[in-house]
């Protein structure tokens, strides 16, 4: 299959689609041209599917730590397993992160307390929101893929470009 070239260089082309990915992955839509949006939508496409395919490979572990009083106690300490670590490695060679936002009247504290643990709040979406989410509707279609689509909208004005919307299905 051959590469649409998008009118860049590689360097810029391969950034472009690495942005409009990560856009659509944290919006869940994006509108842009329909070649990009193709693109975009098939980047998008691949890094879905390494988080289904790893998202369940969890390691547990219970240790046990002493309190404040002395008293031994059992910790139960899960990680990611080997395969959802490689996933998640080369998903976050692939997006560019977007970091949280305060909600509007939010308070900081509030904000500090929500959004504590999290370091890459995109990956943390892809493996905590979306993965289970395609997962599911895996089983139920009984087929893999699918997760995005593109919808042709209208022309712009101005260079007659052909406009679409793609979006997370």
């Amino acid at each position: 299959m051959d590469t649409m070239k998008l009118g860049k260089p590689t360097d810029q082309r391969l950034a472009m689609v690495k942005n409009l990915a990560t856009d659509l992955l944290w919006y869940g839509h994006i509108e842009t041209t329909l070649d990009r949006a193709k693109s975009a939508a098939q980047l998008a496409e691949e890094i879905i599917t390494l988080a289904v395919n790893s998202y369940e490979d969890v390691v547990t572990a219970e240790k046990t730590t002493l309190d404040n009083n002395g008293k031994e106690k059992k910790v139960t300490i899960s990680k990611d397993g080997p395969k959802k670590l490689s996933a998640r490695r080369k998903i976050i060679a692939i997006v560019n992160d977007r970091q949280l936002q305060r909600a509007k009247g939010e308070k900081l504290n509030d904000f500090k307390v929500r959004t504590q643990g999290i370091e890459m709040p995109l990956v943390e979406k892809i493996f905590d929101e979306l993965a289970p989410k395609y997962a599911a509707r895996n089983q139920e279609n009984g087929k893999n893929g699918g997760y995005t689509r593109v919808i042709k909208t209208s022309v712009r004005r101005g260079d007659n470009a052909q406009m679409a919307l793609a979006e997370l299905v």
